[in-house]
This record gives structure tokens, C-alpha cells and sequence, in this order.
């Protein structure tokens, strides 16, 4: 005795109506199993901590304020020094003209000299 197909859809129609769960008979791919999970959105922002305001912030909000920055100025410090010993970064190079790594280099002749 088997009970013809189209019983049992109307049966598991009302028992989705009941439950309220979605008829999908034909079993297709529908995402519900990830729409049904929690959200990880305020899981995650909880993971970090709340940003501090920084004396960079201040500085930028209000730049009428005098503030003194002791990380900065060691850092300044440092360097002004390793420039001074010849160890500073190389200086940019301004125009198009400066940034060619092979110039033509003049020849100076006997007659210019």
C-alpha cells in the first residue's frame, strides 16, 4: 500500500505551514542553513578592543593647540642625525629631467674649458 505522491506533498505543504519552515520539495539549494545562523558581525567587533583617542587625533582636530609629541620629536631627532652622518634617505627627485638614472653627460671640450 503506497500512498500516491501528490498526498504526501499536500501533507508536507501543511505540515510547512504548521512548523513554518519553507516547502521545498524538490530539495533545491536554497541558503536557508546560512541565513538561520547568528550574525558574526558584532561577534567580531567585540574581538577588538575600542579605539583610544591618540594625541595625533587630537592634534589633527584642533590644530590651533600647542602639544608636544615625544615619540615625534625622538623620532625628528634621529633623523636629523643619521642625516648628518651621511646615512639619511636620498633626496626625490623633483622634475622628469632628474629622475633618469643614465644622464648624457657633457662632454667638455678643450675649446668650452
Amino acid at each position: 500500500m503506497s500512498v500516491a505522491r501528490s498526498r504526501v506533498v499536500d501533507l508536507m505543504k501543511t505540515q510547512c505551514k504548521i512548523f513554518s519552515t519553507t516547502f521545498n520539495p524538490e530539495g533545491v539549494r536554497t541558503g536557508n542553513k546560512i541565513l538561520r545562523q547568528r550574525l558574526k558581525g558584532p561577534a567580531l567587533a567585540a574581538y577588538y578592543p575600542r579605539r583610544v583617542v591618540t594625541l595625533n587625533d587630537l592634534q589633527k582636530a584642533y590644530p590651533e593647540l600647542k602639544t608636544w609629541n615625544e615619540k615625534e620629536e625622538e623620532r625628528l631627532e634621529s633623523v636629523a642625525i643619521t642625516k648628518a652622518r651621511g646615512k639619511g634617505a636620498p633626496k626625490k627627485k623633483r622634475t622628469a629631467a632628474e629622475s633618469k638614472k643614465f644622464k648624457g653627460k657633457k662632454k667638455v671640450t678643450t675649446e668650452e674649458a
